[in-house]
Order: structure tokens, then C-alpha cells, then sequence
């Protein structure tokens, strides 16, 4: 008959046992034997009043032993109690020597936090000169690289641009009509309500052709784009920029905004016209819903729409588009680039480049509406 296999099974390093006040430790107080313990060890003097710690059965005692022995200590210490070490070997008191329980306790006590205006009011300002210097750096330097690649397009990486444009524009088609039908239907279900009080509901056809097509249709899209595309470019490259990949870039003497952010806004400014004109065209198809329900006619319908629009809104509609793309792309691939290190540094950026965004798209849309205004546009 063969032998039966030997079964070897590790038989625990190190070993804490609490009995009545005492806690001791047992074993060797190396890095395993105290992983071993350590929250044995230390839920024994949370749950009881522990005022002796025996260290008679200490075999070996480094540095994470020393550790151990510090947050018994410490951890009573801010109980309100006192522990008194007892039976430890004098070879090993070396190791303890240099630390004061009661010191490191008081140090580990966090001083209540205190709000400071003028201090709160300086770091705001001073984080917001700072993003502020950024952007306006990054804005020259992407300057500088899309004037290169009008210089020389057979740089641009076109496959990339294309790419991008398919999950920028193509893939948000689906979100975008859903979107756009929805505001159109409930707008126009919304200002149906007063408007027939007077007898004037044939109206809502005008009323939704500017709204959608002069500045909710490109404003929308634009919010769309920057939580959807905005987040996704800073995600991607705040990735790279992690990975170190953006520095392995400029070491091959590649320049990362030419690399990167060129294609990505070059596929937003390409793709959010047509989204916006995407996104009017099913608003109005879902008021033209409502318009019918209240007995007029869908040729009535696109007639008035087509009556109380100007080319002016039309193209007044596809510049904001426009411009909001740019906001949006270049945003995004800015706080990408900005990207600290970690993976809540990526987080950050995200969250950052779609606020950014945001922020942004109202700054610029007030804008123009002023400009246009007194344009008369």
C-alpha cells in the first residue's frame, strides 16, 4: 500500500488571548505573526478594560511588533485607560524605546475643523487663478497644434477623427432622438395649457420652432455631448496620463495635443451640428404629436413652423452648436491632460470636465445671445 500523503498546515506564528484584564501575546511578532493578530489584538482592548499587557511568551519582536504593541497602548490610552507592559524580553526593549504612547496619542487626536472665511475665500480664488492660467496655456497651445494641422492635414490622424466621430455623433443618436422627442412633446403639451385659454394653441407650432431651433435644440445637445463625450475624452486620456503613456509620447517626440485632443475636437466640431439638427428635427416631431392631438393637421403644423423661422435662427443655431463643441472637446481633453495620479485622480478630471463643460456652455450661450441681439440677428 503507498503511504498515505503528509498534510503540512501552518500553525499560527503568533497568537493574542485576553483573560480578565490581561491581553497576552504569544509567538513571534514578525510581519505574519502580527497580521495574524492584529485584529484579534486590538478588538480585545475595544471590548474590554485591558490594564496589563504580557509579553512573556514574545519569541521575536521587529518593527511590526513594535507597531503592535504601540496601537494596544495608544488604543487604551484614548479609552481612558493606562496598560502596564509586563514580562518583555530586554533584547527586544530596544525596539519600543524610542516611541511615547502618550505622545503619538495626543498626535493622533484631530483638532476639531474650523471655518476661516477669509481662508476658504483665498483657496477658491487661488484654485480658480490657477485653473484659469491653465486653460488660457492650453488654449494656446492647442492654438498652435490646430494650426499646424491646417498647415499640414496629412498629419492629422484621420482614422482616430473618424473613430471618434462614429461614438461621438453615431452612437449618441439613439439618446439624442429620445431626448429631443421628449422635450418637444412636453413643451408643447406644457404651453398648450395657457395657450388655449385664448384660443391661440395653433401657436405652439412658432413658439417650439425658435425655441428648439435657435437655442434649446443646440444648448441640449451641448449638455448631452459634454456628459456623454466631454467625460469620455477626459476619462480616456487622464488614463494615459496615469499609465504614464502621455510622457512615453513626448519622449518619441510626439506632441500630445496634436495626438490627442486634435482628433477628439475635430470629431466634435464635425458631429454636434448634426446631432442639433438631429435633435430639433425629433423635438418638433414630438410637438407636431401634441398639435395633432388637439385636432390640427400635420401639414398645419410644419407650415407654421416653417412661417416663424428665419435663416438667421437656423444658422444662429448650428454657430452655437459650433462653438459649444469646442468648448466641450477642448475641456475635456484639457482635464484629461491635467490629470494628477491615482485612479480618484481620473474621477476627478471627470467630474471636473463635465462641470467645466457646463459652466462654459451657459457662459458662452449668454454671450451670444447679447452679441445676437445687438446684431439683430
Amino acid at each position: 500500500m503507498s503511504p498515505e500523503p503528509l498534510h503540512v498546515t501552518d500553525a499560527p506564528r503568533a497568537t493574542a488571548a485576553a483573560s480578565g484584564s490581561t491581553l497576552s501575546l504569544k509567538g513571534r511578532l514578525d510581519a505574519k505573526g502580527v497580521a495574524q493578530v492584529w485584529d484579534e489584538a486590538v478588538a480585545a482592548v475595544d471590548k474590554a478594560a485591558i490594564s496589563v499587557l504580557d509579553l512573556s511568551g514574545v519569541e521575536y519582536l521587529d518593527g511590526a511588533g513594535a507597531a503592535l504593541v504601540m496601537e494596544i497602548e495608544i488604543t487604551t490610552l484614548q479609552r481612558g485607560g493606562r496598560i502596564q507592559r509586563q514580562g518583555l524580553n530586554p533584547d527586544f526593549a530596544s525596539q519600543l524605546q524610542p516611541f511615547d504612547p502618550e505622545r503619538l496619542a495626543k498626535a493622533r487626536e484631530q483638532e476639531q475643523p474650523r471655518w476661516s472665511l477669509p481662508e476658504d475665500v483665498g483657496r477658491a480664488a487661488y484654485a480658480f487663478w490657477r485653473d484659469f492660467r491653465d486653460l488660457i496655456g492650453f488654449v494656446g497651445a492647442a492654438g498652435q497644434a490646430f494650426a499646424a494641422a491646417v498647415l499640414m492635414p496629412h498629419k492629422i490622424r484621420w482614422k482616430d477623427t473618424i473613430a471618434i466621430a462614429e461614438s461621438a455623433g453615431a452612437n449618441a443618436l439613439p439618446i439624442v432622438a429620445l431626448i429631443g422627442s421628449l422635450m418637444g412633446l412636453i413643451m408643447a403639451f406644457q404651453s398648450a395649457i395657457p395657450l388655449q385659454r385664448f384660443g391661440a394653441d395653433i401657436y405652439i407650432a412658432d413658439m417650439l420652432g425658435i425655441a428648439m431651433v435657435r437655442e434649446l435644440g443646440a444648448l441640449v445637445t451641448a449638455i448631452l455631448l459634454a456628459g456623454r463625450s466631454g467625460s469620455a475624452f477626459a476619462a480616456e486620456i487622464g488614463t494615459m496620463k496615469v499609465n504614464e503613456e502621455i510622457n512615453a509620447l513626448t519622449t518619441m517626440g510626439l506632441n500630445p495635443l496634436s495626438f490627442l485632443a486634435v482628433p477628439r475636437v475635430l470629431a466634435a466640431m464635425a458631429v454636434t451640428p448634426l446631432l442639433t439638427m438631429f435633435f430639433n428635427l425629433f423635438a418638433l416631431a414630438g410637438g407636431a404629436i401634441v398639435v395633432m392631438g388637439f385636432g390640427y393637421s400635420f401639414t398645419t403644423y410644419t407650415q407654421r413652423v416653417v412661417a416663424s423661422l428665419t435663416m438667421g435662427d437656423v444658422i444662429g443655431g448650428l454657430f452655437k452648436a459650433f462653438v459649444f463643441s469646442i468648448l466641450v472637446a477642448g475641456i475635456g481633453c484639457h482635464r484629461g491632460l491635467s490629470t494628477g495620479t491615482g485612479a480618484r485622480a481620473v474621477g476627478a478630471s471627470t467630474t471636473s470636465s463635465v462641470v467645466s463643460g457646463l459652466v462654459l456652455i451657459a457662459v458662452a450661450d449668454g454671450i451670444m445671445a447679447v452679441t445676437f441681439y445687438m446684431l439683430g440677428i
